[in-house]
């Protein structure tokens, strides 16, 4: 099944769908990690080849649910590992730290906490540190925010739509939370089974006006439904 899709640069691209639909898959795709059994990827209008993919894969931040950080280093040797591995300056390196430290308002004093002594969010906010540590042209998020409690979860939203925004950096995020794609998307492409359904410039309300299949308002309810039950609990 052919899959046919285009992250325009400088915008926030977010693929929503049930589990299972491909949206990952297809994110590993466009980072490179996979390779298609047909068709080609193009980053940057190159296509990924044996002789480029590495030098391709630099300029790609990658952020995973949990973190993906490395249990044994600190909060700031999980951050500067990338500008270690390419040789980076010591003076250089402590610049773009306490840039990046900024941005995502991380404390100070939590930098030398190992993964386990921080927070979820904390965790967080070191992986998309990471990510941003040799200024990559587009990032490229999987559920980053799905392990964490609704508060914290609210709270790091906001700052990354201000990240995004504020960088002008091409962002393709994965959720399943149809909440959390209307606050973040430029572009919200819906997917089922492997293929891309329906893509909408114009958020939610276009999806809901004009669905492309009744697969699309299936969707849309279902997602309401559960919203409704998650807002009845105690």
């Amino acid at each position: 099944m052919a899959t046919d899709l285009t992250a325009d640069a400088g915008r926030t691209t977010v693929l929503i769908g049930p589990s299972g639909c491909g949206k990952s898959t297809v994110l590993r795709l466009m980072l490179g990690l996979i390779k298609p059994d047909d068709g080609q990827v193009l980053f940057d209008g190159v296509p990924y080849n044996r002789e480029n993919t590495q030098a391709l894969r630099r300029r790609m931040g990658y952020v995973i649910q949990d973190g993906g950080l490395f249990p044994h280093l600190t909060a700031r040797n999980n951050v500067l590992l990338p500008a270690k591995y390419f040789g980076w300056k010591a003076e250089r390196i402590r610049a773009r730290l306490a840039e990046l430290r900024g941005l995502t308002r991380f404390p100070a004093d939590a930098l030398d906490r190992y993964p386990v002594e921080l927070s979820g969010g904390q965790r967080q906010r070191v992986a998309i540190m990471r990510a941003l540590m040799l200024d990559a042209d587009a990032l490229f998020l999987d559920e980053p925010l799905g392990a964490l409690d609704p508060m914290v979860r609210a709270e790091l939203q906001k700052d990354l739509r201000e990240i995004f925004r504020g960088l002008g950096k091409t962002v393709v995020l994965v959720t399943h939370d149809l909440a959390e794609a209307a606050f973040f998307a430029d572009v919200i492409v819906l997917m089922s089974n492997g293929r891309v359904v329906q893509a909408s410039y114009a958020g939610l309300g276009e999806l809901a006006r004009a669905p492309a299949e009744p697969f699309v308002t299936q969707f849309l309810d279902a997602q309401r439904t559960v919203l409704a039950l998650e807002q009845r609990s105690p």
